[in-house]
């Protein structure tokens, strides 16, 4: 079965439907509805979804849907050997070394999916724009 991170960007294109995103990651999560793939995150992604769309969504809507999403995605801790190793990398970015770690912790991960591609350029896993990575894995050479 084919693993794959996906970054905050992505729940949020979910989640608050910004267009023309959210039909790729739409299709992305129903794969994973369809246990055709896995789906991955880190906990800092989803308090970090919380965060951004709470001006949007009231709380207890916000929540629920945070909780429903839980039944397609696996959580992966944010933990101090996580915090440390994004501290000591050479990314740029302290939050995208996280989010790397966190899918470098996952055994066997496949992909890394984001709409910020240029900020994990340096990580070990391939990574890809979602629309690229639905055209990838809906490939037979796969």
């Amino acid at each position: 079965m084919i693993k794959i991170f996906v970054d905050t960007n992505i729940i949020v294109d979910l989640i608050a439907d910004r267009k023309p995103f959210s039909k790729f990651a739409i299709k992305l999560f129903k794969k994973a509805e369809n246990k055709e793939v896995y789906l991955y995150t880190s906990s800092h992604s989803l308090a970090t979804t919380h965060y951004l769309l709470k001006k949007y969504l009231d709380e207890k809507s916000l929540r629920e849907v945070l909780y429903n999403l839980l039944g397609y995605i696996k959580i992966i801790a944010v933990d101090e050997d996580i915090i440390k190793k994004g501290l000591k990398s050479k990314h740029k970015d302290f939050e995208d070394a996280i989010q790397i770690f966190c899918a470098n912790s996952i055994s066997s991960i496949d992909y890394i999916v984001t709409r910020n591609i240029k900020d994990f350029r340096n990580a070990d896993i391939p990574v890809y724009a979602p629309d690229e990575l639905l055209d990838k894995i809906k490939s037979p050479s796969y």
